[in-house]
């Protein structure tokens, strides 16, 4: 008869004692524990200032990397964002065990930090892949970046296009998307041009709200600092000394795509940005992303980021679901 296998499993205590780093690591009803805990695919219990983390090996020693550098960290309180993103980039700096090798390269993220200039001192790229996506976007004309939702493709492109602003590299931001439902009919939307498309910038016009302030973002559309068109309105426009972020653009039809890339003109960055697996194009329709993929991929003066499942920098939990669908589409295909 075998004897079953336990569970491998890690158990330490901090000293000394501090209560209140403690709470302030454990979070409120140990939330933070759970959060590392569903991150980190472990078990983690708690007695006092005594531990003990339970899983695969690899895995528990991250976690316990991971808890000694919030301890350090818990002197005030600690907000799930910063548990969160600090998941994140000890995956990045020590590598997690579930993190493969692809045959892409990777720059490794600069010694001195990428500096965007926003109201937001603490914003830098969180992974390797949106270090290469910002360099890419400072070093070339139109840049792609192509991966799942939330690995920061479109936040960290209105962060370029702030910073580009505020430098005085280009005179306006442009922000366009195609107006197609995400599987559902709208109907009817009320109101002028710029109110009918809001809907579909939101997550845009989030952005430049945290990176530039409300009152800002404002005087700048008086200004015309910042225009908001539709895909279809951007025919027949030539743009100089403007930066131009083509958001979801897995929505668009090759023809709009190339419509698009031609609108650039002088002194003028585009980024066009997008999820391949989230195309809601009717069926037989060819994505323009995935047909500009294939058309002007090793085109000079054309950056291509295209992020994975653990540049996610969402919830913990987003990367796991994007991991998920991976590999179930890869299993059914």
């Amino acid at each position: 008869m075998k004897t079953p296998t336990s569970t491998p499993s890690l158990e330490f205590a901090f000293q000394p004692v501090d209560n209140r780093r403690l709470m302030n690591l454990c979070g409120s009803m140990d939330a933070n524990l759970r959060q590392i805990e569903a991150a980190l695919d472990v078990s983690i219990a708690r007695r006092g200032e005594k531990f003990s983390v339970s899983g695969d090996k690899e895995r528990i020693e991250l976690a316990a990397r991971v808890l000694n550098r919030f301890y350090s960290k818990a002197s005030d309180d600690l907000t799930v964002e910063e548990v969160q993103l600090g998941i994140i980039e000890m995956r990045r700096d020590r590598g997690a065990p579930e993190r493969k090798r692809d045959a892409e390269p990777r720059e490794p993220l600069p010694a001195d930090e990428i500096a965007l200039h926003t109201r937001r001192p603490d914003l830098k790229p969180r992974t390797e892949r949106q270090a290469q996506y910002v360099r890419q976007i400072q070093a070339h004309d139109i840049t792609f970046g192509v991966g799942p939702a939330g690995t920061g493709k479109t936040y960290l492109a209105v962060a370029c296009a702030v910073d580009a602003f505020e430098r005085d590299l280009v005179k306006r931001i442009v922000l366009t998307r195609p107006a197609v439902e995400a599987g559902e009919k709208l109907g009817f939307l009320p109101g002028d041009l710029s109110q009918k498309v809001d809907p579909y910038l939101r997550p845009l016009y989030d952005a430049l709200y945290d990176l530039l302030g409300f009152d800002k973002v404002n005087r700048m559309f008086e200004r015309a600092q910042i225009e908001v068109a539709p895909l279809a309105f951007m025919r027949g426009r030539t743009l100089n000394h403007s930066f131009i972020i083509l958001d979801e653009a897995q929505n668009t039809t090759p023809e709009q795509m190339k419509m698009f890339l031609t609108r650039i003109g002088f002194g003028t960055k585009a980024v066009v940005t997008g999820d391949v697996t989230q195309v809601d194009l009717k069926h037989g329709q060819v994505s323009g992303l995935i047909d500009a993929r294939n058309v002007l991929n090793g085109l000079r003066g054309i950056g291509f980021t295209i992020f994975q499942a653990d540049d996610v920098v969402r919830h913990p939990l987003v990367q796991a679901i994007v991991t998920a669908y991976e590999a179930h589409h890869r299993k059914i295909r």
